[in-house]
């Protein structure tokens, strides 16, 4: 089959990988930067442009949509799915899962463990925000921060309220979020494919540093989930509508608590703390669902 990689940069290890999985299993593939995709909405028959070429013949995408091109990523993907061609990872899971409120709250609606969050529409109530999640230190995150960034973590009362005051004044919208002390700067991401666990590891921050996100200069080693954290991923990945997740959640004395969901989980971290062919299990799952559309259109 034909599967397009929605991807800004072909050289990226994600990107090359997937690219090698996928013709190690005999499929063509192509790399399509999504911002140079025009997408053509005309009753009975969306289109894409790429290049000034229209698209066809595709069967599968696989979305790797950067977190500040989501508005427009999405887009491209939703016109894909308009096509009838199957994705990876489907639109609406991927905005769900990029805005840190909405997917917190559907977390929560799911029954899943998370650290104390709070969200108000630029409250003056500085101080309530601050007792509501426990108190400092607390972790203070914007709304569509990536990678570590725009997460700060205020050690005393009045240097969360200043911050958070801070942030109110420039319209940034924010969440303030418990600090689970116990974590000792590090998380475990579980990497979810199609309703399974596949991969896990630990990320420990550098010393010093509370992030433990690799492009903060944390390190990841091999991990064996409990079963509830292992359950937590699963249910996570699930609640949110994702086939592909990088679901990370904190180790505390209350169980697993999830910070996060992400619908673009890159892969070199994952596959070197595991040595596992992650992108293989990838293609493996779109295999998968083109099987299904096809065996569904010769039913009809």
């Amino acid at each position: 089959m034909k599967i397009a990689i929605l991807s800004r940069n072909s050289k990226l290890y994600s990107t090359r990988r997937l690219v090698e999985a996928a013709q190690q299993r005999g499929h063509e593939v192509v790399v399509l930067d999504h911002l140079r995709c025009d997408l053509v909405i005309e009753q009975g028959d969306p289109h894409i442009l790429y290049k000034g070429e229209r698209l066809t013949d595709i069967d599968a995408i696989i979305p790797r949509i950067g977190a500040s091109v989501t508005f427009y990523g999405t887009a491209v993907v939703r016109q894909f799915e308009m096509m009838k061609v199957k994705s990876a990872v489907d639109s609406q899971s991927i905005v769900r899962s990029r805005d840190k409120l909405r997917s917190s709250q559907i977390l929560s609606r799911a029954g899943l463990g998370m650290p104390k969050t709070a969200f108000t529409n630029y409250s003056k109530e500085t101080s309530m925000l601050v007792k509501e999640v426990g108190g400092a230190p607390l972790v203070i995150k914007l709304l569509e921060g990536t990678q570590g960034l725009g997460v700060v973590l205020a050690e005393t009362k009045k240097a969360a309220e200043s911050v958070i005051e801070a942030f109110h004044n420039l319209k940034a919208r924010i969440i303030v979020q418990e600090f689970i002390s116990e974590a000792a700067g590090a998380d475990i991401r579980a990497f979810v494919v199609n309703g399974e666990v596949v991969g896990a590891m630990k990320r420990q921050g550098k010393e010093g540093e509370f992030r433990s996100n690799l492009h903060r200069g944390g390190n990841a080693t091999l991990v064996k989930l409990t079963r509830q954290e292992k359950a937590a991923a699963l249910l996570a990945a699930k609640s949110l509508g994702l086939g592909i997740a990088g679901v990370d959640m904190l180790q505390s004395k209350r169980g697993p608590l999830i910070l996060e969901v992400n619908s673009s989980p890159g892969l070199q971290g994952i596959e070197k703390a595991t040595n596992k062919d992650i992108a293989a299990k990838i293609i493996e799952y779109v295999e998968g669902l083109v099987q299904k559309k096809v065996s569904k259109r010769v039913k009809e």
